[in-house]
């Protein structure tokens, strides 16, 4: 049995140096796959959405540009170690978390029942052979689930609004007003649901 001891006269790797076997990532490679990552994950988040409601594709294409500049801080072999952090916590709050929230808080239970109406509406229409879904298939259907068409009538606001034309207003509850949603039917059968 050998007891040999390790030899401790070898020279220790510089400062600096990658020892061999081991690849360094350059600052320019990491920043590129963290761009390309962003771009990714903007493109799944908004496409997640339903097709029928408004993606924000202004709001989600800034916060690219923000999370694109702070992969370029990324970039910089020299930059200081507080200019890295900042870029990183930038890159992951709008490469990630705004992308991901963003997506998630695109249906709330207003624009899930003005949907669930919008199928059902749309599947009257196509069974009466009807090109169009009118009005009256959207007020069916808005009422078999429990809610309504048009704002709430009260004492201090006793006209009704958008319960006759397009966009219409669709609660969830008959006898409760906000939140609501609008809906409206493009092209005949082509529904759009946005917060209103």
């Amino acid at each position: 049995m050998s007891s040999e001891l390790p030899n401790t006269d070898a020279e220790p790797p510089e400062a600096g140096v990658v020892p061999s076997g081991v690849r360094a990532v350059s600052p320019n490679a990491r920043a590129a796959i963290a761009a390309v990552a962003c771009v990714v994950i903007a493109l799944v988040a908004a496409l997640a959405v339903d097709s029928r409601l408004d993606r924000h594709w202004i709001i989600r294409g800034v916060t690219l540009l923000v999370a694109l500049a702070c992969a370029a801080i990324l970039a910089a072999d020299n930059a200081r170690k507080a200019r890295l952090i900042i870029g990183l916590v930038g890159l992951v709050m709008f490469g990630v978390v705004f992308p991901a929230t963003s997506t998630t808080w695109s249906q709330p239970p207003e624009i899930k029942f003005a949907l669930a109406v919008a199928d059902d509406a749309k599947a009257a229409a196509e069974k009466q052979s009807a090109s169009t879904v009118t009005i009256a298939d959207v007020k069916a259907a808005a009422e078999a689930r429990g809610g309504a068409i048009g704002t709430l009538k009260t004492d201090r606001s006793p006209t009704i609004r958008g319960a006759d034309a397009y966009p219409l207003i669709i609660r969830a509850k008959q006898d409760q007003g906000r939140p609501w949603s609008c809906l409206s039917f493009e092209h005949g059968l082509t529904a759009k649901v946005r917060a209103c």
